[in-house]
């Protein structure tokens, strides 16, 4: 088994980052497997190298290793090019001009999966249409007809029909970046990625992979996908969330063991005692998770994560 974990460089680790580092560091260790740490950093203007830093400072805390380098999208930009040229070869994908708001305005498209927004509706898709000439041009890609499923470690049977749900989806933004679908995708299996464990707020982009696996020859990683943790207010933890950010909990002199502690608790692997990651190896599996999402709240942070 080889698992991973690909965090964005855009600001401090929170706690939710940090359960889906934890659990794929679990499940990779659990096996006897490798964990490797790839840097998802295509969006050069918010990702800060302080922030890689301490990426690497939050995880060495939690008691979280890895193997081999560490990976950088940001120097992976010829291997996308070669997959985007294998794409090109089998006709896969074609340059759009459109906006994000003339696809929004466009009468027939309803909306997709909040990651991609409308449902592309088509404008210059060939043969019928085109892109405008001299205008910034993005690469869409043609998806196949029909459902694309799999069995997914945490949700079990799972998918939908791309075509259907999401239209011809952006592999290549219009500035020339890969985007987040096509570079996953060419990472994990440069990697020999075998498992991956993140967030279920992806579960919905895991069809459009597959179709890019399938389209590009390469073999598909096993999924599983980990319900979120959410704030009191039902949205999910995010960055925007300061207070709980491992750095900050750091600082304020809150014991590493403690935060294990709760993260696995509300993977529904303990009771919330403080642990070392390492005790938690023997006893992990995805069967054992919590499949419904875990209210964070800001007294039970207060009392447990206090100095």
């Amino acid at each position: 088994m080889r698992g991973r974990f690909a965090p964005s460089p855009t600001g401090r680790l929170h706690l939710g980052n940090a359960r889906s580092a934890l659990l794929g560091w679990l499940q990779a260790r659990a096996a006897g497997g490798e964990f490797l740490l790839r840097v998802e950093d295509l969006d050069r203007a918010r990702c800060r190298p302080e922030h890689v830093d301490g990426l690497y400072r939050d995880l060495t805390w939690l008691g979280l290793d890895w193997d081999g380098p560490v990976l950088f999208q940001s120097e992976r930009a010829d291997a996308y090019e070669a997959a985007l040229a294998s794409l090109r070869a089998a006709g896969r994908v074609y340059p759009c001009s459109c906006t994000r708001q003339e696809v929004a305005r466009a009468a027939s498209a309803p909306h997709g999966p909040l990651d991609e927004g409308p449902l592309y509706p088509g404008t210059c898709r060939p043969p019928g249409g085109s892109a405008r000439p001299g205008a910034p041009a993005a690469l869409r890609f043609r998806p196949r007809p029909g459902v694309t499923a799999f069995v997914d470690g945490v949700h079990g049977q799972a998918g939908h029909d791309v075509r259907e749900a999401v239209g011809d989806f952006v592999v290549r933004r219009n500035d020339g970046v890969a985007s987040y679908q096509l570079a996953v995708v060419v990472d994990d299996a440069h990697q020999g990625i075998t498992h991956v464990l993140r967030g279920d707020d992806l579960l919905t982009s895991t069809p459009r992979q597959l179709q890019l696996y399938g389209a590009l020859g390469l073999q598909p990683p096993a999924f599983a996908h980990v319900p979120l943790l959410h704030g009191e207010d039902g949205r999910r933890l995010a960055k925007r969330d300061g207070a709980t950010t491992l750095a900050g909990l750091r600082e304020a002199g809150v014991p590493a063991e403690r935060v294990v502690g709760l993260l696995s608790r509300w993977s529904g692997l303990t009771d919330g005692r403080p642990c070392r990651a390492a005790e938690l190896v023997p006893g992990f599996s995805l069967q054992r998770l919590q499949r419904s999402p875990a209210v964070v709240s800001a007294g039970e942070l207060e009392y447990t994560l206090r100095p």
